[in-house]
């Protein structure tokens, strides 16, 4: 399955919807389209995820990498509307502990 990326930008604030999957295909095309947003300063990107059905460690290294982003150029991440089980897959990491994740 492929991954569908659709971004608004608006001023400071980039929501972003994912559909599909995020695995070594598809998160190099991801990576190169949302790491320029994080460049401007106190960005937040806000990335839903409620239609992405599978997420592999590549995935989250590029949720790593906007992360990190962001956090220099004085921004957020938050990433929405998890399943349960991608939450699951944040925590097991501790990932959740330092990023913005809400399920609903």
């Amino acid at each position: 399955m492929n991954l569908s990326v659709d971004v608004h930008q608006e001023k400071e604030e980039v929501s972003v919807r994912l559909v599909g999957e995020i695995d070594a295909f598809t998160a190099s095309n991801l990576r190169e389209e949302l790491l320029p947003l994080a460049d401007g300063k106190n960005t937040t990107m806000i990335i839903n995820l409620k239609d992405v059905s599978y997420l592999d460690s590549t995935g989250l290294g590029v949720f790593v990498g906007i992360f990190k982003k962001l956090k220099e150029n004085g921004g957020e991440l938050r990433l929405v509307e998890l399943s349960e089980r991608l939450r699951r897959l944040f925590e097991i990491t501790g990932l959740d502990k330092i990023m913005n994740i809400s399920v609903n």
